[in-house]
């Protein structure tokens, strides 16, 4: 199996007229309408030069160029410059959404993977299928959209890399949450993620719960095979 390297960030389009499309951040990268922009969304919802990520010390950060509809970032309005982190995602007006990452990812390409551009071979060993380069989820073969948040996705990646065994709630809370915030996550803000997540995956599968509590132990996927 070959590995496609990233040794610089990149951003991928998840959603809307560019979604599966990526680009590697090497220096500054404007996003707009304008044909001139490094990333060309050809909406009027888009101003000609909506928003820019350009690299500083410390990292990549995005900049809102005072366009008329917004820059988000995880559903936040973005009012000053912003520091990314891994897995952020980026909404440019109503439009369009990309996923940030950073470096030193790496993706396994071979038969029954899905490939960036959104070719979508699905492997045999579930119904559901997580790329955890892209951040990108499909259910037999159908893409999970709008995307996963970033908690929801690192839940279902958590869940993904134990498929069919149970993870103990506290793993969960460190898996999604980190270390340092992990201290003051109460059950019941694990109960109402796993609850958004597995509303977001019936949205595409209701036949089949997926999540599965097991009460005094810890939480699991069920990923059922194809048919």
């Amino acid at each position: 199996m070959a590995l496609e390297n990233m040794d610089l960030p990149i951003l991928i389009g998840q959603s809307g007229p560019l979604n599966g499309l990526r680009w590697t951040i090497e220096g500054v990268l404007t996003i707009g309408r304008e044909d001139s922009c490094d990333v060309v969304i050809p909406d009027r919802q888009v101003s000609r030069y909506h928003a820019r990520l350009y690299p500083q010390e410390g990292g990549i950060y995005l900049e809102d160029l005072a366009s008329k509809n917004g820059t988000f970032i995880n559903a936040a309005r973005l009012e000053v410059p912003a520091l990314l982190q891994d897995g952020d995602l980026i909404q440019i007006a109503l439009l369009q959404q990309f996923v940030y990452l950073s470096s030193d990812a790496t993706l396994p390409l071979g038969p029954g993977i899905p490939l960036p551009e959104g070719i979508q071979r699905m492997p045999e060993e579930g119904k559901l299928y997580l790329d955890k380069l892209s951040r990108r989820v499909w259910i037999s073969g159908e893409e999970v959209l709008p995307a996963l948040s970033v908690p929801q996705f690192r839940l279902l990646d958590t869940l993904y890399n134990h498929s069919g065994s149970v993870v103990s709630r506290s793993d969960v809370v460190t898996a999604v949450w980190g270390d340092k915030e992990a201290v003051g996550v109460s059950e019941q803000a694990l109960d109402a993620l796993v609850r958004r997540l597995r509303d977001r995956l019936a949205a595409l599968d209701s036949s089949h719960p997926y999540i599965i509590t097991v009460r005094g132990h810890g939480i699991r996927l069920d990923n059922p095979s194809h048919e």
